[in-house]
């Protein structure tokens, strides 16, 4: 098939999904617990890598190599095949569109194994295949649980790679199984992503950034801002600044609050608040202080205040774990050698940021701090165009941009000498 044409097939699921957004950002909310308003930019969000991808399929190109004269040489691009995938419930339609959409793009085929907390809008992934025009086998949805589905896929031996999102021991585990049949992986295994704030920063647009960066989704983000390292200087008052915000969220069911505004949704399940609720616990008895929430919500369904912890070290658990949940750990710092030492002290490397009106300084930091993307004055700056993934134990490998599709094709070299 020319690649344009598989590019308009890509781009048809995307298609797909807008015009069933109503209906699938619904169930979304229902099962996710996710706002509405946030479930339906979630959609639109995976529309957005099936656009963006489908308008990249006939621009990758091989090159011409100079041999000298009697010889031409050339590359060209080749899909793997089979490409294996292994969803994060956090954003399950997003994130299958963003592997999804690569490989189909550079005609690989595909087989997804669903979140297990929230499997059922992958109902419709097979169905937009299907309205796009893809043949049967191409696109395929497989429903189960991590250490059986997972596990079969993962080591089976007609994939020819695979990619995963979620925790180190299970990326480990899915790289282990990998390499017994020599596939490559593409792995983003999370993070414990700083934003350092000196003292000539914009204090209303921090606060935007955290709203966006520690409660949207309920703080249930790989690439959350989960630790603040401010400056002495400013400390105080962005602490007092940050609790006021936290407190003025709304917190409650989903499914009713279809408004964008300041609202936030459940946590995916009862186990992951209670992980977070212990976390918290667990940082007072080291000394941390509660500025804002701290505990479960007294009411039916997986809620916990949005919380901003202050009083916070380095070598606390708080400091070091990713919590996957609406917690933001607040540390301070006096010089920039202090704020780089304390941003890099993490077994992570996934995003960073930091928030000064001095561009030296912002691209000092952006150079010095050990992570695969930085933000500079806004959390999340960027979008599907700009490749993402980490350093350390955040993973392996690119998603996103233009850098993702070469995950999914191998090169071959053609040489031939003119008799």
């Amino acid at each position: 098939m020319r690649p344009v044409e598989r590019g308009r097939m890509v781009k048809a699921i995307g298609d797909y999904l807008l015009a069933n957004v109503d209906e699938i950002s619904q169930l979304l909310s229902l099962e996710a617990g996710k706002p509405l308003w946030e479930a339906v930019m979630e959609i639109e969000g995976a529309a957005r890598y099936f656009e963006y991808y489908g308008n990249q399929a006939e621009t990758l190109e091989g090159r011409s190599i100079p041999l000298g004269d009697g010889y031409y040489d050339f590359t060209t691009y080749e899909p793997r095949g089979v490409s294996g995938q292994i969803i994060p419930w956090n954003y399950p339609m997003e994130m299958t569109a963003r592997g999804v959409a690569a490989a189909l793009t550079t005609g690989n085929t595909v087989v997804v194994k669903s979140p297990e907390l929230d499997p059922l809008t992958h109902y419709y992934y097979a169905l937009a295949a299907e309205a796009a025009g893809f043949p049967a086998g191409a696109v395929n949805i497989v429903c189960g649980l991590g250490q059986e589905a997972g596990a079969a896929l993962s080591s089976h031996k007609g994939v020819d790679q695979l990619v995963f999102t979620g925790s180190v021991p299970t990326g480990v585990a899915i790289a282990t199984a990998a390499a017994q049949n020599v596939v490559p992986c593409i792995l983003e295994l999370g993070g414990k992503s700083a934003a350092i704030v000196y003292n000539d920063a914009d204090i209303e647009n921090l606060l935007d950034s955290i709203r966006w960066g520690i409660f949207f989704n309920a703080g249930q983000v790989c690439s959350a801002m989960s630790r603040l390292i401010v400056h002495c200087d400013i400390h105080d008052q962005v602490v007092s600044a940050i609790t006021d915000l936290a407190n003025s969220l709304s917190v409650g069911p989903g499914i009713d609050r279809p408004e964008f505004g300041a609202n936030m949704g459940a946590m995916v399940s009862a186990g992951q608040r209670d992980r977070a609720v212990g976390l918290i616990a667990r940082a007072q008895s080291e000394g941390a202080v509660v500025a804002a929430g701290g505990k479960a919500m007294d009411r039916e369904g997986f809620f916990l205040h949005p919380t901003i912890l202050t009083g916070v070290t380095p070598s606390m658990d708080i400091a070091r774990t990713e919590v996957f949940g609406p917690v933001l750990s607040v540390l301070r710092f006096d010089d920039e050698a202090e704020a780089i030492r304390i941003a890099n002290d993490s077994d992570y490397g996934l995003v960073g940021g930091v928030f000064t009106q001095d561009i030296d300084r912002a691209m000092r930091m952006a150079r010095d701090v050990g992570a695969g993307q930085i933000f500079i004055n806004e959390w999340y700056a960027g979008g599907v165009e700009t490749p993402f993934g980490g350093y350390k134990q955040s993973g392996y490998g690119r998603e996103k941009g233009r850098e993702a599709l070469m995950n999914y094709v191998q090169t071959k070299n053609i040489g031939i000498r003119i008799g």
